[in-house]
């Protein structure tokens, strides 16, 4: 895709803003990647216990329980009687993704986010065709699937294939068997990304992405395209977007009122819009603040993608 006669999404961003500026969100959320694996790696590598456990479920500074309530979700499925500080750690992360936004697990946490990236990456650079289209709500039949799965064999079904948690507890036991599996079942999300679908895994299949994305439906924090009268239509916006269809109702809903937010659960907010837009049409903003301040007029909305 070109834009302004550029090459690539954001190139006008940046000499607009500079390389930093058109990826500080981009390098925040890295750096936040990075540190939830450092946490967990400080107790068997120096002695020094942040946090102990695996994302799945972990005791931090040694008081403050943290579960995931998809797993939690699967063991009460499967008839396992979960103990007080499962279902609390459950209840904290339920509170924060309500926060937050659900799947800002997907882009500040996971990972394996940092892989698909760099498979989308790769596919834009390279001019790649976007390969089989999926219907994202496959991840909800996914979702289904593992809880159905759970509830009928007794056990915590996603967690036995689990890329994260695999990839945790390898790197937290050094078991060399963990790692390599886990690393065996990030190279296939790797290679169907990039040479199968487009953004395959964590748009359209992903279950965790999928019932954090449930979660997230009520959630405070939200991307707004506040200063969306600024909008010139050079589609970066789209371009670079992990779910791009969440972007038309804020970015084009002038003429019929619509407020700026982007109210979609599928939102990772992962901050790639603020980045590459060269008008600062885009910032993180709480969803309390969606009156249209547009007056609708058959000029305010830009061409269909």
């Amino acid at each position: 895709m070109k834009s302004h006669g550029l090459t690539h999404p954001g190139d006008t961003a940046i000499a607009a803003k500079g390389w930093l500026g058109a990826h500080k969100w981009l390098l925040a959320r890295r750096l936040s990647q990075a540190l939830v694996v450092a946490v967990f790696l400080t107790g068997p590598l120096f002695g020094l216990w942040i946090a102990k456990g695996n994302l799945a479920s972990s005791l931090t500074l040694g008081v403050l329980p943290l579960t995931d309530p998809l797993m939690v979700l699967q063991g009460l499925l499967a008839g396992h009687v979960m103990t007080g500080s499962a279902l609390i750690g459950a209840a904290l992360v339920l509170v924060a993704y309500t926060l937050f936004g659900g799947r800002t697990y997907c882009s500040w946490v996971c990972p394996v986010n940092a892989v698909t990236d760099f498979a989308q990456w790769l596919r834009t650079r390279f001019g790649m065709e976007k390969g089989v289209v999926l219907n994202r709500n496959t991840r909800l039949w996914v979702l289904g699937g593992i809880l159905v799965g759970s509830a009928a064999t007794g056990t915590i079904a996603w967690e036995l294939v689990n890329p994260v948690t695999m990839l945790h507890r390898g790197l937290v036991t050094g078991s060399i068997v963990t790692l390599g599996s886990a690393s065996l079942i990030t190279l296939a999300v790797f290679c169907f990304d990039l040479g199968i679908a487009s953004r395959g895994w964590c748009t359209h299949l992903c279950p965790v992405g999928a019932f954090y994305g449930l979660l997230g439906r009520a959630a405070v924090l939200r991307v707004s395209a506040v200063n969306r009268s600024a909008c010139d239509d050079c589609m970066d916006c789209f371009a670079i977007c992990p779910e791009r269809h969440v972007i038309a109702p804020a970015l084009r809903g002038a003429a019929k009122g619509v407020g700026p937010l982007i109210l979609s659960s599928d939102c990772t907010n992962c901050g790639r819009c603020i980045d590459v837009c060269s008008k600062t049409v885009f910032r993180f903003d709480t969803r309390f603040h969606n009156a249209s301040l547009d007056k609708p007029s058959a000029e305010s909305g830009v061409k269909a993608a």
